[in-house]
């Protein structure tokens, strides 16, 4: 007697993602917080790589009174001094790891906060990292992404267009359009439109009244369809 047939399952097929050379990053903080919509954060590590695609971004340009560099140079942010395109991690409040990319030539200080990604790579992986299955609370947000990647103080730093396991990187798939918002969570200088998000995009952060419409009814289906899909099981 012949052996039932099982059916093999491929595995999905890679994304090839392209590293991002410094030469490529625009001049300017409020310029590369607009770039970095749709680029991707890309951490191999030895589980396995994951990575997502950035969707909300926060400019904190050189004399943003809302900025860690107003007051002037401290140890804590050594590394908001390097060349573009550097990690500045910071521990905020005591609970959460941010990550920040340095924005300004070496020497000025300024950096853009990544609020959102959208999970592209080692979803799995980012899961057991943050102890739940629910997909849009996996990277959305910079607390959360922080731990869905793993980032903390030891890359503060980090070149992430040099060679590493923490780097950025593009793919072949355009940004969609963009917004721009108030920043959240600041009281200084909360008036400046700073906070640029991908149009429509339910992995965004922040509180919906910020959202674009589009990116309210998008997140709402995506919620419906998780709801759904655990009724289902």
């Amino acid at each position: 007697m012949s052996s039932p047939l099982v059916a093999v399952q491929e595995p999905p097929p890679a994304i090839p993602i392209r590293r991002l050379l410094r030469s490529e990053l625009p001049p300017g903080t409020v310029k590369l917080a607009r770039f970095l919509i749709g680029k991707v954060v890309v951490h191999d590590l030895p589980g396995g790589r994951v990575s997502g695609r950035i969707v909300e971004t926060e400019a904190y340009p050189p004399g943003d009174p809302a900025g860690h560099h107003f007051r002037g140079p401290t140890p804590r942010i050594r590394s908001m001094h390097l060349a573009p395109g550097h990690v500045y991690v910071f521990f905020n409040y005591g609970a959460h790891f941010m990550l920040n990319v340095v924005s300004e030539p070496e020497g000025v200080a300024a950096a853009i906060l990544i609020r959102a990604l959208e999970p592209l790579q080692g979803i799995e992986l980012m899961q057991r990292h943050r102890k739940t299955t629910r997909l849009l609370d996996l990277t959305r947000g910079p607390g959360r992404l922080a731990q869905a990647l793993q980032i903390d103080r030891r890359h503060d730093g980090l070149d992430l267009c040099a060679p590493g396991t923490l780097w950025l990187g593009a793919i072949d798939r355009p940004a969609g359009p963009n917004a721009k918002t108030i920043r959240i969570g600041i009281t200084r200088a909360a008036q400046k439109l700073l906070r640029f998000v991908e149009r429509g995009n339910p992995f965004v952060s922040g509180p919906k009244r910020l959202l674009p419409a589009s990116a309210k009814r998008r997140r709402t289906r995506a919620k419906s369809k998780q709801s759904r899909n655990k009724g289902g099981r």
